[in-house]
Order: C-alpha cells, then sequence, then structure tokens
C-alpha cells in the first residue's frame, strides 16, 4: 500500500487517499496525463491557481534498483500552453518511497509561502518560507539542511521560479545533498513559485515493504548484473557519460553553434581538438580529481553523472551534462569547458532549464546583445536574471518570447520551447520526436540520436519515432531514467515479475507497451484540448532554408506531414484502458 496526497494550499489541508497494487504502478507521467485530461484542464491559465502542480513516484522509489528512483512532476506548462511533464533524478522519490508516498497534487495557491514538510511520522506540515526566499538553490539548501537536518530529500524553487520565470525548473537533491537533478522543462519552476511552494521536504526513513520482498531484493540484484554487463550502459554512459553525445553530435555536425548557425565546432577529421566533449573533459577531470562515474541517486549501477572540477583540484559542479555542453554552451559560442562549467553552478544555483536558458541567451546574442563566446556577458545577463531586474524578468521568459521582443528571425523552438541539443536538419528521428510531442521541442520525449537517417523516408522515422516516445513513456511512468533502456525494454518479462512480486499485481509484459500508449494518447488530446494543430509540429522556417555547416543541408519534413502520428493511439486507448486499468 502506498498513499496519495490531496494538498489544498488554500486551506493547507490534506487528503490522503491510500492506493493499492495496480494504482501505485500507475502513479507516473501517465497518471499525471489522464488527470489533467480528466479534470479539463486544458483551458486554464498556467500560471493561476486552478493550475495543479503534480509530483510522482515509481513502483520502485524508495529502493536502490537502480535508476528507479526518478520524480515527475506535471502540469499545464506556462512556456508551451501545452501539457508537461518533467522529470529529474535524485532523492526526491527515494525520499517519498521511504515514506510509502506514491504522489502528490498541488492545488490552490498558499497565502504566504510555504516549505511543506513530509515527516516520516505521517504527518505533514507548512513551515513559514520567508528567511529562504530570494536565495540561491544552495543557499537555500544548506538552511534548509540545518532546519530539518541532513537526512532528508529536497524538492526547491529557486529564485527565478518565485518571480514566474518561465526558464525555472524545480531542483532535487542529490545522493551527496546539492541541489542540482532538476525536473528541467516546461516552467515547471515558475508553477511552483506561482504556489508559494518554497521547498518540500520528505524525511528519510527506509525501504518500503513489499508484497514479496525475498523477490524484490534479488530483482534489484539482478536488474543492477544486467546494467553492468550491457555494453552501452557500461562503454558510453558510465565510462563517458551524456557529454560523451557531444563528440559524436560534433562529429556528424548535428551539434548547435552560435544559435544554430552551425553543427561543427571542431573537425576531429582533420586533426583539430575538440574540448566540449566527453574524451576531452573526462580525461581533464579525471586529471584534475574529478568524478566521471557518479550516481546522482542511490544504488543506481549507471552512474552517468559526474563532479567537475577545476585547475586547483576543487569541485566546480555536478553534473555536467550534454544538453547543457550544447546549448550553454557550443550554442552560445562557448569553447572550453572550464568556463562551461561555470555557467552551469551559476544554472544549477537559479534553478533554470539550461538548454531554455541557452537558447535564450543564443538569441540574444544573434540579436547583438553581445558577441558570442563572451562568458562575461553571460555571467551578467544571469545575475540579472536571478535579480529579476526589467531586462532578466523580460529574458526569463524563455527563447520563443525573448525572439519576437527583440525581432530575431532564427529563434529555435517548437511550442515555445527551445529546441535540445540535437538540430533536426542532422538528427531527424529526434527531430520528428520534438516537432510532434505534446511535451514541446524535448529530445527525451524520444530520443534517436545515432540513426543515419537520409536513407529512410517519412513513413519510416515517425514510425521509429514513435515506438521509442512509447518506450519512453512507459519508462517515465514508472520512475526509470532512460539510461537504463537497453536492459529495461529488453527485459520486460523481468520487469514485469519484478513489479508483481512489489505489489501483488498480476500485469503481463504487455502492460509496458500499453502504458506508453495510453499515456501519449491522453497527452495529445490535452494538447488538442488546448487548441494545438499541425502548424505546432512546423519547425522554424530557417532550419528550412538555410543549409547547416559542414553538410549543407536543410530539414526535409513539415508540421503537417508528421502531426499525424499519433492517430493510431485514438482507437488503442479505447482498447487498452479497461485493459491496463482493471
Amino acid at each position: 500500500m502506498r498513499t496519495y496526497y490531496d494538498i489544498d494550499l488554500t486551506t493547507h489541508s490534506v487528503d490522503a487517499r491510500p492506493l493499492h497494487g495496480k494504482d501505485v504502478v500507475l502513479a507516473g507521467r501517465y497518471l499525471i496525463a489522464k488527470t489533467l485530461v480528466e479534470r479539463g484542464l486544458a483551458g486554464v491559465d498556467p500560471l493561476s491557481p486552478e493550475n495543479p502542480l503534480i509530483f510522482s513516484a515509481g513502483p520502485f522509489a524508495g529502493t536502490t534498483f537502480s535508476n528507479a528512483n526518478r520524480t515527475s512532476v506535471g502540469c499545464k506548462s506556462p512556456l508551451t500552453g501545452g501539457i508537461k511533464e518533467a522529470n529529474g533524478g535524485g532523492t526526491f522519490s527515494y525520499g517519498l518511497g521511504q515514506l510509502r508516498v506514491a504522489g502528490f497534487t498541488l492545488f490552490g495557491a498558499s497565502p504566504d509561502w510555504v516549505v511543506i514538510h513530509l515527516r516520516k511520522d505521517g504527518g505533514i506540515d507548512f513551515d513559514d518560507a520567508s528567511t529562504y526566499l530570494g536565495k540561491g538553490n544552495f543557499a537555500a539548501a544548506e538552511m534548509l539542511y540545518a532546519r530539518y537536518s541532513r537526512k532528508v530529500a529536497i524538492a526547491l524553487c529557486g529564485p527565478v521560479g518565485e518571480y514566474q520565470g518561465l526558464l525555472a525548473g524545480i531542483a532535487f537533491s542529490d545522493k551527496d545533498l546539492r541541489p542540482s537533478r532538476l525536473a528541467a522543462r516546461g516552467g515547471v519552476g515558475a508553477v511552483m513559485g506561482n504556489k508559494r511552494v518554497k521547498a518540500i521536504v520528505v524525511d528519510l526513513d527506509k525501504a518500503p515493504p513489499f508484497g514479496d520482498p525475498k523477490k524484490v531484493t534479488a530483482s534489484i540484484r539482478e536488474y543492477a548484473k544486467l546494467l553492468r554487463e550491457d555494453s552501452v550502459v557500461m562503454n558510453f554512459y558510465n565510462k563517458v557519460g551524456t557529454m560523451g553525445m557531444a563528440d559524436y553530435q560534433n562529429y556528424i555536425g548535428g551539434l548547435p553553434v552560435r544559435n544554430f548557425t552551425g553543427g561543427q565546432v571542431a573537425d576531429v577529421s582533420a586533426g583539430e581538438t575538440f574540448k566540449m566533449g566527453g574524451d576531452y573533459i573526462g580525461e581533464l577531470n579525471t586529471a584534475r580529481g574529478g568524478d566521471q562515474t557518479h550516481p546522482c541517486m542511490p544504488g543506481c549501477a549507471i552512474q552517468c553523472s559526474n563532479v567537475y572540477f577545476d585547475a586547483k583540484g576543487k569541485e566546480v559542479v555536478s553534473p555536467v551534462e550534454y544538453e547543457t555542453l550544447g546549448l550553454l554552451g557550443t550554442n552560445c559560442g562557448i569553447t572550453d569547458p572550464d568556463d562551461l562549467a561555470q555557467l552551469n553552478y551559476i544554472a544549477n544555483d537559479l534553478g533554470v532549464d539550461s538548454i531554455e536558458t541557452g537558447a535564450t541567451l543564443g538569441v540574444l546574442m544573434d540579436a547583438g546583445l553581445a558577441e558570442f563566446g563572451d562568458v562575461q556577458w553571460m555571467i551578467e545577463a544571469l545575475a540579472e536574471i536571478a535579480r529579476g531586474t526589467e531586462h532578466g524578468r523580460l529574458w526569463a521568459q524563455g527563447t520563443a518570447r525573448v525572439g519576437v521582443h527583440y525581432k530575431v528571425e532564427r529563434v529555435p523552438v517548437i511550442k515555445k520551447q527551445a529546441i535540445s541539443a540535437y538540430d533536426p536538419r542532422i538528427v531527424e528521428a529526434t527531430g520528428v520526436t520534438m516537432m510532434v510531442t505534446a511535451q514541446g521541442a524535448d529530445h527525451t520525449a524520444g530520443n534517436l540520436p545515432r540513426l543515419k537517417t537520409r536513407e529512410m523516408d517519412l513513413e519510416t522515422l515517425m514510425d521509429l519515432s514513435l515506438k521509442q516516445q512509447i518506450k519512453v513513456a512507459a519508462n517515465d511512468s514508472l520512475g526509470l531514467c532512460m539510461f537504463g533502456q537497453t536492459v529495461t525494454n529488453t527485459n520486460l518479462e523481468f520487469l514485469t515479475d519484478a513489479i508483481n512480486a512489489a505489489h501483488a499485481t498480476d500485469l503481463t509484459p504487455e502492460f509496458f507497451e500499453e502504458l506508453g500508449r495510453l499515456t501519449l494518447y491522453y497527452e495529445r488530446e490535452f494538447n488538442r484540448q488546448a487548441g494545438f494543430t499541425a502548424a505546432d509540429d512546423e519547425l522554424p522556417k530557417f532550419f528550412y532554408e538555410e543549409k547547416l555547416p559542414p553538410t549543407g543541408l536543410t530539414a526535409r519534413f513539415h508540421g503537417e506531414e508528421v502531426h499525424p502520428i499519433y492517430d493510431e493511439l485514438q482507437p488503442a486507448a479505447d482498447a487498452l484502458e479497461p485493459s491496463l486499468e482493471r
């Protein structure tokens, strides 16, 4: 049994609902989408008390089941106007699981700023948050640890979220207590700020009970063994981390460079050195004493995170990820990893999405406010965003709105959300995903970054994209980090048996695809009700008109062509819903 809390912030009251069996398993991204559709929230103002903010944990939360403690956060996005599920690693769901909490929804808005404290005795407090306001995330986290002890997990609204800047995510603590794992995209931090919730503190306790604890323990060990035997996990994610994707994207010419005007920083085949990728940074960081195999959550065998050290052997930031390298780095003309690490730390301290922030700064540079590569200007711009000055508040509204204000023609967004670090002219399957997903231009909805696609037709690409989106939606709905997919998605019988042992369910492996399909159906339905059409799936015009160096390629597909990708989900949903929930 797990508990789900409906929290009315207006009255500081709590309604607790017990969940059993399959209801515990389904308390993830799927439940977020289903809830938002069934409540008819497509038409609400996303920055109003009527927009609920939903937090959910997966069925293995609270254990050391590898990469199974991600937290999903969902709402109507104030950035895109559509549905948003953003998820992050760290210890927050680990804490929820140990308190036997499947999730909670924040309704309304608190009259005053609060810290919500979920105590291990089952109580929930609404504490005064006034002393934490205006602080950077690292300072605020230390104050919270001093107040509540260091045996807690936290979710934190940063200073940009406080004034409802749309760059804001929600920062979760990692296993070393850094508030640096973000549910970053879509402006979810602005929604938390609108509700005047500065932080959510969860006491850590002990692993929750399960139906067959011996079998669950054996499953945890077996899953870790499978991950350690997987070549993709160990040779890429564990050895290099996500920053290794920068080496590949630079090589094929799909890296965002200077506001998507180029696809490559260094021609390594001609002997040039690429300093913004995992090969170079990993060796540099290790030589300085940094950590290249760091788990963000307890028990994770993948350990794709890192702790970046400076030349003096001191920690600068954790983690440096590929998307940050791409958007806050090369997209802004940054070519030195030390500069990037400094900017990354500032972004983490502000609790902002480094993708959206980097794309926004790139557009501002394109508008003539600074030269590409001007690190000092970027630091000053982030300081203005932190302080919430007139310029800072404008820039904190994100790439699309900044582009309109400064009349910039090259604005890399879909559904008003910044495109991730995969140029759709080159990485076409991921481009299709970013075009069609209800989540906005989000690669995590279904990333296929290594496909050689120019010999493929659109039908093939759409099929591959949809299949990957289904798998990712299911993983997200179960609180599983996608970096375990090469093991998770190929061992569905094992995964299903483990879930059945944990929650006394009778699921079959087929439920995994059903879960993914229904999640996508509800997300598309929400956006349809919110008024989204094929026109919203179109790439910005410059992707079709500007040839990207060094390949000279342009985008091939338009919104009206890719929009039908989800049409088959409607009849499937009618058939699958009773099967999944019976």
